[in-house]
């Protein structure tokens, strides 16, 4: 009888931890642009590196399959349903999350954004990738790097409504005058869409017989952009630049489309978003001021706008791409 009643209390307890531990355990959404998109699952990979280091955290990666505000809203509303504790996601619209952000701060969910950056009202702090004003000069000055004598250059950005596209676009315009001789003639959208992208940088190439240079701030973009102009016959002739990844932009450094490019990692930038999330999950507050920690990163300084940089964007080029671009 004695044995019966400590097997029934062993397997009372046993039963009240697993509980606790289910009940403990965080669960953090990380809400990108569009799945599919290379540069996202690269994220991923950190946010689960994330997940893994602090060891009670369930990373749900998740988001629309192409880069609308609609689409993003109906995923934050389910997520909303399933009372996660943390959503961290890359905006495709500034403005139009917010109302279906509030509500999940209004339910006790912890909000920021990542990358492309939602309006205050709807996060609690934002997480940029590299200073904005950094990232705008550098995607101008790779363009300028290789044009001496100056020449007309053209932007191609992913959707007309993307914070982060729109402000890195913005600091480079501001800076452009600094630079020799460079003019810039046209920014055009490819919605971070490859086809489309393609289809925009053909139309530059033939709308200015005498353009140098396409920049593009977007990984998708870039790509297409850069196999548009090895289409044409005319790498070396005009360089593709801006953002991109290694693995997908090795071969086109190769083949002279593109001489140069600049990305911060981006399995730093989940790794960061999960551990900034669940640092406020642990209460932290998000206030100007503040330095939130994030794991192996350090930490997040935020602004009066309770905004902070990871870190500065690197460039890479014939001499650096073969030891990238089998990581990322």
């Amino acid at each position: 009888m004695k044995l019966l009643k400590k097997v029934l209390v062993t397997a009372a307890v046993t039963a009240l931890m697993t509980t606790t531990a289910q009940a403990e355990t965080k669960r953090i959404a990380l809400v990108v642009k569009a799945l599919g998109i290379g540069f996202f699952e690269a994220a991923a990979k950190g946010g689960e590196e994330a997940a893994g280091e602090i060891g009670d955290v369930e990373l749900i990666y998740t988001g629309p399959t192409d880069t609308t505000a609609e689409g993003q809203i109906e995923v934050i509303n389910s997520l909303i349903a399933q009372k996660v504790d943390a959503i961290a996601v890359s905006a495709n619209d500034q403005d139009a999350l917010v109302p279906a952000l509030k509500k999940a701060m209004q339910r006790g969910i912890k909000v920021i954004s990542w990358d492309s950056g939602v309006a205050a009202d709807g996060r609690m702090l934002h997480l940029n990738p590299s200073s904005n004003a950094l990232i705008g000069n550098m995607i101008v000055k790779l363009a300028a790097d290789h044009l001496p004598d100056g020449g007309d250059v053209a932007v191609l950005s992913a959707s007309a409504t993307a914070t982060n596209q729109n402000i890195w676009i913005e600091e480079m315009n501001k800076v452009t005058d600094q630079y020799n001789g460079i003019n810039v003639v046209a920014t055009v959208y490819g919605d971070d869409l490859a086809d489309k992208s393609y289809r925009e940088a053909e139309g530059l190439m033939k709308s200015h017989a005498d353009l140098k240079a396409i920049i593009a701030p977007t990984s998708v973009g870039i790509v297409a952009a850069a196999q548009a102009v090895s289409d044409a016959g005319k790498a070396g002739e005009i360089n593709v630049t801006g953002l991109g990844l290694p693995s997908e932009m090795a071969g086109h450094i190769e083949s002279g489309a593109s001489k140069s490019f600049a990305i911060w990692n981006p399995i730093d930038l989940g790794y960061s978003a999960v551990m900034l999330a669940n640092s406020l999950i642990d209460g932290i507050e998000a206030a100007p001021g503040a330095e939130i920690p994030m794991g192996r990163m350090g930490t997040l300084t935020l602004d009066d706008n309770s905004e902070g940089a990871m870190a500065d964007p690197f460039v890479y080029d014939a001499s650096n791409i073969d030891d990238f671009k089998d990581i990322f």
